[in-house]
């Protein structure tokens, strides 16, 4: 019991507790509630798998529900990529509901607080309102209009709703308590007028609920038993409260609004804010551009569901805020596409190698196994001719004992294939080396079982045959911002640290298997790291991002 008791995360002590005291699991039931105003980042992934992992845990249903209360910021775009990506990374939800079901009800309820002098229609501009809302310290003064009667408030209601007031001429307030220490209870609005249509509604409506009066109301409609918001939301469980302590049947359940701790991550922003001005100041390509926190962007640059899962898992849930470095996102991107992403080769940066000694007009197809953890992927057949790519910086004209890759009068085995010895080299007259000469050993193809295949040589080379190659574009992406935490910086904007490097295109070269591959498609290029098919790819080019390298180069430059 000791070690299940703390294995569990806070929250579910939470509801352990309440199980203990009342709660039936029958009780149970959580809602993911984003706000349709921009795509998912990495933040939301951890909410998401919180409480759709909690739904999992207690056999619970979950809801997808939008907080679709701002027109002028949300549209249908958002709600689609938000239902994609929950369902890519492998969750259902158990009904689909938008805070524009209640849109009614919600009104009714604020006409019986009306009835009830619990809120009153306020003529102010937001200047004044603002400046009586008082500080923490003082508190804050009665708006003139606060006692207006219950008559004339229900009277300007009804005209707000019918489209009868210009925005910004009346909002509906709460009537609760001007003094008290929680400044969001200082009479705070539930309703203003915009003329905007709604992506759901239309213009039936031209009063809209703020998410303060939405929120805790829509979970007590459907009934959520646990509403779980980050640490930013903490004082508004006093207003939560007493919102719901207005409406709620104390025979129906009470929901409950409990925080946890947002999780930053390093080198990017997760305000979607933010990251709506890195798109609409063509600073990235789309929301959905591999260098974006986004989960759209993160699918497109290759990573994994349950890389993003295992993230969220192993940061967990906590109380306190803070910064998750980007390198551990990509440790769990390199554990799970280590088991799963087929071997290929693809070089990035060529230079040609030609084995002199070897048949010009010969071509031979060698086995190549797909995955070395995954036995089932079974292997596949490459082409080798005399002229192959390999990377320039796998050849020097000399080197020192501890350069493991080919030089001048040194062997290494092409991956897959023979050994080679390197001859000469020919280079342009800048100095620069475009070309190797080497000879083979016929007798040395690798699993061929002769004495000269079991031959030790220290490097092994990952190549492609110039004859087969497939040209590819790749993109090459760094951090999209060179601080760790940009948005935190005290008197600069986060903007001013925007990498300029984030993104290099290069032209490689790819074995030709890779001609049959479709957007999505993941793969390991050999000693390289892992690649994805980018959306931009077709039959007549090929575009690959690169997910990540096999080794955490990041950290060793920070280290210099």
């Amino acid at each position: 019991m000791g070690e299940a008791s703390e294995s569990l995360n806070f929250i579910e002590h939470i509801i352990e507790e309440d199980l203990k005291n009342g709660y039936s699991k029958e009780d149970l039931r959580f809602r993911f509630p984003p706000e349709p105003n921009g795509y998912l980042h990495i933040g939301h992934a951890s909410s998401i798998c919180l409480n759709f992992g909690l739904g999992l845990r207690y056999n619970a249903p979950v809801n997808l529900r939008f907080d679709d209360t701002n027109p002028a910021k949300e549209e249908q775009e958002y709600v689609d990529a938000i239902k994609k990506d929950v369902e890519w990374l492998g969750f259902q939800w158990d009904t689909e509901r938008y805070a524009s079901d209640y849109f009614q009800q919600l009104y009714d309820w604020a006409v019986d607080l009306i009835k009830n002098g619990k809120a009153y229609v306020d003529s102010q501009s937001s200047e004044d309102m603002a400046s009586q809302k008082g500080t923490p310290t003082q508190p804050g003064i009665d708006s003139p209009y606060r006692n207006r009667s219950v008559e004339e408030n229900l009277a300007l209601f009804q005209e707000m709703k019918d489209g009868k007031h210009e925005a910004g001429a009346h909002v509906l307030r709460a009537k609760i308590n001007m003094s008290s220490s929680n400044m969001l209870m200082r009479d705070p609005i539930m309703y203003r007028v915009l003329h905007k249509a709604h992506h759901r509604t239309n213009t039936d409506w031209c009063i809209y609920p703020m998410y303060d009066w939405t929120h805790g109301e829509s979970d007590y409609i459907e009934q959520v038993s646990h509403s779980l918001c980050t640490l930013e939301f903490a004082m508004h469980r006093e207003l939560y409260d007493w919102f719901l302590d207005q409406v709620i049947d104390k025979s129906k359940l009470r929901p409950k609004q409990r925080e946890f701790a947002r999780r930053n991550l390093s080198h990017t922003v997760v305000s979607k804010r933010k990251l709506l001005q890195l798109v609409e100041s063509g600073v990235v390509n789309g929301w959905d551009d591999p260098r974006m926190p986004t989960i759209s962007g993160l699918r497109r640059r290759g990573y994994t569901p349950n890389s993003i899962k295992n993230f969220a898992d192993t940061i967990g849930i906590a109380k306190r805020e803070n910064l998750i470095d980007v390198s551990l996102l990509e440790f769990h991107a390199r554990e799970d596409l280590n088991k799963t992403a087929p071997r290929v080769m693809g070089v990035l940066n060529p230079l040609k190698l030609v084995i002199t000694n070897y048949p010009e007009d010969k071509e031979e197809w060698l086995d190549i196994e797909n995955n070395p953890e995954d036995e089932s992927a079974g292997s596949r057949q490459i082409p080798l001719s005399r002229e192959i790519y390999i990377e320039q910086e796998d050849f020097k004209e000399e080197a020192n004992r501890k350069f493991f890759r080919l030089k001048l009068g040194g062997e290494v085995r092409l991956k897959s294939g023979y050994i080679i010895k390197a001859e000469s080299c020919t280079k342009d007259t800048d100095g620069n080396i475009i070309e190797v000469q080497c000879t083979y050993d016929p007798k040395s193809k690798s699993g061929s079982g002769t004495e000269e295949s079991l031959r030790k040589v220290k490097g092994t080379l990952h190549w492609v045959s110039c004859k087969h190659a497939i040209e590819a574009e790749v993109r090459l992406y760094d951090r999209l911002f060179t601080n760790e935490s940009p948005d935190s910086q005290k008197d600069k904007d986060f903007m001013e640290f925007i990498n300029p490097n984030s993104l290099e295109v290069i032209t490689a070269f790819v074995e030709p298997s890779l001609q049959e591959s479709s957007p999505g498609d993941r793969f390991q290029f050999q000693r390289m790291g892992y690649f994805c098919v980018d959306s931009d790819s077709s039959g007549e080019k090929l575009v690959f991002n690169k997910t990540v390298g096999l080794r955490d180069t990041w950290a060793k430059i920070q280290q210099k």
